[in-house]
């Protein structure tokens, strides 16, 4: 077994070095104009796998988050990767599968279907979809490739003879996604979420058929599956089981629970020689388990607390892809490798960043699998390495918090150290923190997240530095999430968004403004300050009794505490962000374009346009120098420092 330092190190490394040299920002002077950009290069530089698949003796591997994506060649032989492949449309690489030497290759936000011709080395565009994510892919003997996708949860099959495709319906009606899929000669077997169903379809009449048992017909998904000529192994969530059936007598199935402490996902299943190998997560483990003595092994943790997103058999070794590299187990020995891809000439490249924020000498840029910090005096730039993806950033004192996807974990990293420390996970069913922010009167740290897919209501997390406490409040404001948070005089004041889980169909219509005790820990009101706002995007204090917030719609509202009552807004952006007050101005994004909003006047105007930041799910963030003589925005996928007047 490797060290886990030797593997968190290898992870920092999957970014474009360990350390890259930008332009100092420290040249950019409080002399400078408002609205001067400087540019400092790239914001995060990232390598993060989405799925694999093996033609001979080469891997190829697909990225998610690069602009344009691409499927790199692992020569094992060579032990390198020899060839890149462009896929030029989409955001990520989710679902990938093989039909002889073609790969074929699925994206998401857009759908598209590519083969890649291993022979002639060729890349082609073969179909599109209209659903949101291709998430999962499988070919059958004969040949047809077979899709699941979300939003609604879909089959599609593609017949490369004769290049069409034909739409086999919802399996599970009203479910949002087809997350895992499998075939043989006869059926398509498909798992869903976020109510868990087990579909066979026949591929020749279209009948479908559940196969899950309804001893666990009350779990959430069947999110990854494998097959063999006798059986079917699928992970379900969010209790961390393995569902192994018999496919002629599905009657005749087992339910293997993962053992880690914690665990919650199983993300990636094979089964291979009379073995059912499987990853859980949080933990990284790595599993096995006999068809024939039913017992199960714990075979190692590759990568503390990464995620495999494909299990995959070639010459008697077990092969598990994760984040920016590859995991090798030998059946033979027991031994455990760990191929780092990148060093190998795997493609770093820009990524869509998740989050932007300044501890006035460092800039973090989170995206997949950590966050970029940039140093802003010398440009240099370092990566942090985390089994996850950033989502908001708040430094208190000499310490920054991290708000990291998924278990809505909270991190906690000091200036200088090579590792974030986890501090908690939410648990409560909760995956996405929303915001982060600090109450000096209670001393506490406040977290709201956002709900696993399919679960209602989110939840408020506070944590206290000095006594070490992490408590969980759930709902806060019932059948939402709380999005945006400012917190002063032991009051956290919360903004909301409609959406609960993904895939669970809002049940209110117009965003929240609320308030919550931080000493009693109970609500004290809560109301609809802007008309059919999806979202309060972010808050922030102005003067005692006033607080602003910015919403969906674009709009920002002043509001007036004492009289709890929406005072003005005015229009600034096409759709909302995130929002800071400085003095007797305000500095908010649409991801595009920056404005400044006189709060005497109650105008706003552009000091910065024509941005258009790449965001991650498309979220525009911005970030505020703490000496407030500075923004930090990202135009494209570059990291740039804006100079303000802050008054």
């Amino acid at each position: 077994m490797i060290p886990r330092r030797r593997f968190l190190q290898a992870a920092a490394a999957t970014t474009a070095a360990a350390t890259l040299t930008a332009t100092p920002a420290r040249a950019a002077t409080r002399e400078q104009p408002e609205g001067t950009v400087t540019g400092m290069g790239p914001a995060s530089v990232a390598s993060p796998l989405g799925n694999g698949e093996f033609v001979g003796g080469v891997l190829y591997a697909g990225s998610r988050g690069l602009s344009p994506n691409v499927v790199g060649a692992y020569d094992l032989a060579k032990d390198s990767v020899t060839t890149h492949f462009d896929i030029p449309t989409g955001v990520g690489i989710w679902a990938m599968c093989k039909v002889g030497t073609d790969v074929y290759v699925g994206t998401h936000a857009r759908s598209d279907l590519y083969k890649i011709d291993t022979v002639a080395n060729q890349v082609t565009k073969v179909a599109e979809y209209p659903d949101h994510y291709i998430w999962t892919m499988a070919s059958s003997p004969d040949g047809k490739v077979y899709m699941g996708t979300s939003e609604p949860g879909r089959v599609w099959e593609y017949d490369p003879a004769t290049g069409t495709s034909r739409d086999l319906g919802q399996p599970a009606p009203g479910e949002a996604y087809v997350r895992s899929i499998q075939a043989d000669d006869t059926y398509v077997y498909a798992g869903i979420g976020t109510h868990a169903h087990l579909i066979a379809i026949d591929r020749a009449t279209g009948e479908k058929r559940e196969l899950l048992p309804s001893a666990v017909a009350d779990r959430d998904w069947v999110s990854s599956m494998a097959m063999s000529d006798t059986h079917l192994a699928g992970g379900m969530n969010s209790l961390a089981e393995l569902l192994v059936l018999e496919k002629a007598a599905p009657q005749n199935y087992k339910v293997v629970k993962a053992t880690a402490a914690g665990e919650k996902y199983i993300v990636s299943v094979l089964i291979h020689d009379g073995y059912v190998y499987f990853a859980g997560r949080p933990s990284g483990t790595f599993y096995r388990y006999s068809l024939a003595t039913e017992q199960l092994e714990v075979l190692g943790v590759p990568y503390f607390e990464a995620a495999t997103c494909r299990l995959l058999a070639h010459e008697g070794r077990i092969y598990g892809i994760q984040d920016s590299a590859v995991f090798v187990y030998d059946p033979a020995t027991g031994s455990l490798d760990y191929v780092n891809l990148v060093q190998r000439g795997f493609k770093s490249a820009p990524e869509e960043p998740m989050s932007v924020h300044s501890d006035g000498r460092r800039v973090y840029v989170g995206g997949k699998g950590g966050a970029d910090i940039h140093d802003v005096a010398t440009g240099k730039v370092t990566r942090l390495g985390i089994a996850g993806e950033p989502k908001t950033l708040l430094t208190v004192g000499d310490t920054t918090y991290l708000g990291v996807y998924t278990q809505a974990a909270l991190y906690a990293h000091r200036p200088g150290e090579t590792e974030a420390k986890l501090i908690a996970r939410t648990g409560n069913q909760q995956d996405r923190p929303r915001d982060l922010a600090y109450d000096a009167a209670t001393g506490l740290i406040v977290m709201p997240t956002q709900p696993e897919p399919g679960h209602m209501n989110g939840a408020l997390s506070l944590y206290s530095p000095r006594t070490g406490t992490f408590e969980t409040y759930r709902p806060v404001v019932e059948r939402q999430t709380v999005y945006s948070v400012a917190a002063r005089h032991g009051v956290a004041y919360l903004g909301t968004l409609i959406q609960e889980g993904l895939g669970l169909p809002p049940v209110t219509t117009t965003a929240r403004l609320a308030a919550f005790d931080l000493v009693t820990r109970k609500p004290l009101w809560e109301m609809e300050p802007v008309p059919g706002a999806r979202q309060i995007s972010s808050l922030s204090f102005g003067r005692t009794n006033t607080l602003y917030g910015m919403a969906s719609t674009g709009e920002v509202f002043e509001f007036d505490l004492r009289r709890r009552k929406v005072t003005r807004t005015v229009k600034a952006g096409t759709k909302g962000g995130e929002l800071f007050v400085t003095g007797r101005v305000a500095y908010c994004t649409d991801g595009d374009t920056i404005y400044k909003i006189d709060l005497v006047a109650f105008t706003a105007k552009p000091i910065v346009e024509g941005l258009a930041g790449q965001w991650f799910g498309g979220e525009p963030k911005l970030a505020l120098d703490p000496s407030r003589r500075a923004l930090y925005a990202v135009r494209g996928r570059d990291l740039v420092r804006v100079a303000i007047a802050g008054r």
